[in-house]
């Protein structure tokens, strides 16, 4: 496994921001996961893991440690019976095209979310009404102490949340599905995605939703609209025009202007509406929200 130094990030999100990584590797084996990890913890170097790079903000100044893209086994799908067995760098839409090949319906809410199987297990991800924990069965999890099968309640799966950190790598994932006829699936995912194109700027370089949904009648997006920042903009970076709950690369973004724009959108929130965002885009190196007073 070639280890590389100095690789920028940038490439690597789909916002398109973000500095070099220390180091960065791509394991193709459990094997090659476990190597890496020792060669990370003998230096001390903090690790990450990078799928297709959406709900991604790297800081300008890049990360300090070991950058990891599984590909190779770790990055395949198949079906067996009603269960889908992909690896963590299995991209959503390739695992997508497997159930529907075998007439498994219950993931077509991932249509919605372009990442990978490991960062869905990692955020607990969702759509249009099912996330991770509705279908997953059982992760591996692989960091220094190991590998070891997970269940979702062991993983603390909640809304847009799990307990796993920085150095905890999701290898592999089991999910179950149910036996749902391939042109039912193919028209359920034709109308999210109909649904996600009219209402989210899908043609734009974003990191995906930046806030999680308060307890309000107001979702983050409306929130945000209504305090006036729709396509308010700090310096390459913009809120979108089309939804105020993502951030666009308008014309080369920095981490730190999508951070500018974040903290605008939550004072104001607080003011109007007495409501505190969390953010719900992971931050990858020297990144954080100014604490609201």
């Amino acid at each position: 496994m070639r280890l590389e130094e100095g690789v920028a990030l940038s490439r690597f999100t789909t916002l398109g921001a973000g500095g070099p990584a220390k180091a960065f590797a791509r394991p193709e084996s459990l094997d090659e996961l476990e190597e890496a990890l020792r060669w990370a913890r003998e230096r001390d170097l903090p690790v990450a893991t990078v799928g297709l790079g959406s709900n991604l903000l790297v800081a300008d100044e890049g990360f300090d440690g070991l950058v990891l893209k599984l590909g190779g086994e770790l990055a395949e799908a198949r079906v067996e019976g009603e269960r889908l067995l992909a690896g963590g760098g299995a991209a959503n839409a390739v695992c997508l095209h497997r159930a529907r090949g075998a007439g498994l319906g219950g993931f077509e809410f991932a249509c919605a979310i372009p990442g990978t199987i490991g960062g869905g297990v990692w955020m607990n991800a969702g759509a249009y009404g099912s996330d991770w924990a509705a279908i997953l069965d059982c992760a591996l999890v692989v960091d220094e102490q190991g590998a070891r099968w997970l269940t979702p309640a062991e993983l603390g799966l909640r809304y847009r949340h799990s307990e796993l950190r920085h150095g905890q790598v999701v290898a592999r994932a089991e999910l179950t599905l149910a036996p749902l006829p391939e042109e039912q699936i193919k028209a359920n995912v034709a109308r999210l995605q109909a649904l996600r194109k009219a209402a989210q700027p899908t043609n734009k370089r974003t990191f995906g939703s930046v806030f999680k949904n308060p307890e309000h009648e107001l979702s983050a997006g409306r929130m945000i609209e209504a305090c006036g920042l729709k396509a308010h903009r700090v310096g390459g970076a913009q809120i979108s025009p089309r939804h105020a709950n993502f951030i666009e690369n308008a014309d080369g973004a920095r981490a730190a202007d999508a951070i500018a724009l974040m903290e605008e959108a939550r004072r104001r929130a607080r003011e109007q509406f007495g409501v505190e965002l969390v953010h719900e885009v992971e931050f990858l190196g020297p990144l954080e929200l100014t604490p609201l007073r």
